[in-house]
């Protein structure tokens, strides 16, 4: 199937890409998180650790990786309206951080919204990009929270 654009013609704006470097051991790290997505705004609404799942069921020896579904219901509220409900598809706004070796941990976040409307599933018109705006400023603000390098 070929895709109906060039991902390499993307850049990270485009998706809203957001990477960040702690210096903390994992466990830290994720509580870190945590704490930046949730003073900025965001409430925590799933988390998960696929490391574990993947090395218990699978045998897969990963290093620590760990996912925490973060959303403001105000924006989530908004985009399944301007979106007929098709973005609940990509809900919750992750951000996963894994670690690179033992004290460095990467944290990193594509932006839900703008993938959304990349894809079709949100439309491309002045509410959307209000809505887009809003979550990136609170990404902004997270990060920000983060004290990373």
């Amino acid at each position: 199937m070929a895709l109906p654009f060039d991902p390499e013609s993307l850049d990270s704006d485009d998706i809203g890409e957001k990477r960040a470097t702690l210096r903390m051991d994992h466990e830290e790290a994720v509580e870190h998180v945590r704490e930046a997505f949730t003073d900025a705004g965001f409430g925590v609404a799933t988390e998960f650790s696929p490391s574990d799942l993947l090395n218990e069921k699978v045998d897969a020896d990963r290093e620590p990786y760990y996912v925490l579904g973060a959303c403001n219901p105000e924006v989530a509220d908004r985009v399944l309206d301007a979106s007929d409900g098709r973005m609940g598809a990509l809900f919750p706004c992750n951000v996963v951080v894994w670690q690179e070796k033992p004290g460095v941990q990467t944290v990193y976040h594509v932006s839900i919204m703008r993938i959304g409307r990349l894809t079709g599933l949100a439309p491309d018109d002045e509410t959307m990009a209000e809505i887009i705006e809003r979550t990136g400023e609170l990404a902004e603000e997270a990060y920000a929270n983060l004290d990373s390098e």
